[in-house]
């Protein structure tokens, strides 16, 4: 048996995943080659050691999640770039704009990109899918992006996932797929959505490594004889789940329909998301603010002239998330004068539909990203 002492001593010399030749640590999930103990201990006593992930992939036909930083995946969408392939662009329906990857056109060359809206699901009922669609067609356009389709689905209830499928395959002619998108759209329990229905077979899933890259690829063969390769996550600094503990994650993070929210504001109005969004309603006749978020996220609505004082006193408490005044950060405020009826968005939190003519303000910790955008509806 091999004590922790042990492992601790072989880590330092290096090793290194068989499976997808990621250097082995124990101690970041989210990074490559995270493996816990114990696994280690057993890896080096049969001499195969694999990471978690190349486990689960080898044993379960499962997939998780990898990060990687924005250089990293830069180079990567060069090298999709240099290939002929269809890109499957995943975004996060609740958070588009977080979910934007600037200059992914350019950097995936002439390659023709099919965008999916994921976690479909969570939005209302009452949102048609083809609105839906000519909004998101629009949003990427705005964003420099030229689709050639949009497809809707819920990777976490497998809807449309088989409609998706049919999709890939009218316009992937004769090519490998790259499945890419940033961290948190779902799009690995999508691929696994997509392995459970392609394959089912054991171990019909290969890892290497995408040339000129430390970065491992996923590839699951298609009907065709060509693969759908599973791409790492990029990770946007701008994502509001970089400043809540997973804990407190689950307040931002929608597992279902949501359900929106209406308030009558006066000018001179403040609602607080928790204590890590604040909507100020600056200038304005009396009107209806819709708001999309969590719902489980407190809303909690006071007069804008007490506003900084109420955070000051009840943010950690009262105003929840962050649970704890020491998880507590300070909000950047952002003012905007709406001339069309838009949405105040709060990436990775959600968003207010504002009516036209008004004067607002939207506040979020320092990085997160807060903007003004056509209304979905």
């Amino acid at each position: 048996m091999v004590e922790n002492n042990d492992i601790n001593k072989i880590l330092e010399e290096k090793l290194y995943c068989i499976g997808c030749g990621a250097l082995i640590q124990d101690t970041d999930k989210d990074k490559a080659g995270y493996t816990p103990k114990s696994a280690i201990e057993k890896g080096l006593e049969s001499g195969e050691l694999y990471c978690q992930r190349c486990f689960r992939l080898r044993h379960y036909n499962e997939i998780q999640p990898v990060d990687v930083s924005d250089d990293e995946f830069l180079h990567l969408l060069g090298k999709i770039g240099d290939t002929d392939s269809l890109v499957v662009y995943v975004v996060d329906i609740f958070d588009v704009n977080g979910s934007i990857i600037p200059g992914i056109q350019r950097f995936v060359g002439n390659n023709p990109i099919l965008v999916v809206g994921n976690k479909v699901d969570l939005l209302p009922s009452s949102f048609k899918e083809s609105k839906i669609k000519d909004w998101l067609r629009q949003m990427m356009n705005k964003a420099g992006i030229k689709p050639i389709d949009i497809e809707l689905v819920s990777a976490k209830t497998n809807r449309s996932v088989d409609d998706l499928l049919e999709v890939i395959k009218k316009y992937q002619k004769n090519r490998d797929v790259y499945v890419v998108g940033v961290t948190n759209v779902g799009k690995s329990t999508l691929i696994n959505q997509i392995i459970h229905q392609a394959s089912g077979q054991e171990q019909v899933i290969t890892t290497s490594k995408f040339p000129g890259t430390t970065l491992d690829m996923i590839k699951i063969p298609l009907d065709d004889g060509h693969d759908l390769i599973d791409t790492p996550g990029v990770i946007h600094a701008s994502q509001m789940a970089h400043y809540l503990s997973p804990k407190d994650l689950k307040y931002v993070s929608p597992q279902k329909r949501i359900k929106p929210k209406v308030y009558q504001l006066n000018d001179g109005q403040t609602l607080f998301l928790g204590a890590i969004g604040r909507f100020d309603y600056v200038k304005g006749p009396k009107t209806g603010f819709t708001v999309y978020v969590d719902n489980n996220l407190m809303i909690h609505r006071t007069k804008t002239e007490n506003a900084d004082e109420f955070f000051d006193k009840h943010a950690g408490e009262l105003l929840n998330p962050p649970l704890g005044k020491e998880n507590v950060v300070p909000l950047q405020r952002h003012e905007f004068k709406v001339e069309d009826t838009s949405d105040l968005v709060i990436e990775g939190l959600g968003w207010v539909t504002v009516p036209k003519g008004s004067i607002i303000a939207g506040w979020a910790p320092k990085g997160v990203s807060v903007l003004i955008r056509k209304a979905m509806f």
